[in-house]
């Protein structure tokens, strides 16, 4: 088992860009186990850890719902958007400048095989770090992602999760509000959930602008350790 991550951080990279990109490291990682099945070969498959920031872009997983985009193709333009319909779970969402994505493309041999414990990792990963920040997040029953406030008329999410799996190689994954312009979440629904609003870390703490690198290596450190995993 190679539990060995490598680590790319991609910078500011349009969406489409990055998802075909994406696509393109987990056909890597199929092709290897499909190969290894048919010729009876061990070969190591690898494993991706991909930090990105999005310009603005709304993207609708699989199983969601077009009506929660309230905006025309017009209106889009006229916000500087754009608007994907892509192969993860999950309803929509919104990715732009201040927000921390990250693209887990793993090879779940290496680690478990069980997608339900990976997306509560990757939950458990966000939660730690911001304890860090001295907030209490927490898990919203049946609503995946990580939620201050849960069972309160305050509820609000600061993560939204969306992932996508295939003979337990993985891609998609986790979007942590950090500095972001929440006002782009008023033109959609998200993740299909009437009533529920949408935070950032620095409107928690009260602050301009949190330090993303920080986070990031905040969100590595708990990652690394959830996941028994190195990072090169």
């Amino acid at each position: 088992m190679n539990k060995s991550i490598e680590l790319q951080d991609l910078g500011t990279k349009d969406f489409k860009d990055t998802w075909d990109y994406q696509e393109q490291l987990f056909k890597g990682i199929l092709d290897t186990k499909i190969r290894n099945r048919r010729e009876s070969l061990n070969l190591q498959t690898d494993n991706y850890f991909l930090f990105v920031e999005h310009p603005h872009v709304y993207t609708l997983g699989k199983s969601g719902d077009v009506s929660n985009l309230l905006l025309s193709e017009e209106q889009l333009v006229q916000k500087g958007a754009t608007f994907y319909k892509i192969n993860r779970g999950g309803d929509i969402t919104y990715h732009g400048p201040g927000q921390i994505v990250g693209y887990p493309i793993l090879d779940l041999d290496n680690f478990f095989t069980d997608i339900h414990k990976y997306l509560r990792f990757l939950e458990e990963m966000i939660i730690l770090t911001l304890a860090e920040y001295g907030l209490k997040t927490e898990r919203s029953p049946g609503e995946t992602g990580v939620w201050l406030d849960v069972g309160t008329p305050f509820a609000r999410k600061i993560c939204a999760l969306g992932v996508r799996a295939s003979r337990w190689v993985t891609m998609h994954g986790f979007a942590l509000n950090v500095n972001a312009d929440l006002g782009y979440f008023d033109n959609i629904i998200p993740c299909g959930i009437r009533g529920k609003a949408v935070t950032s870390l620095n409107v928690e703490l009260g602050v301009d602008k949190v330090d993303e690198a920080e986070v990031k290596k905040k969100l590595l450190k708990h990652f690394k350790v959830l996941f028994e995993a190195e990072f090169f």
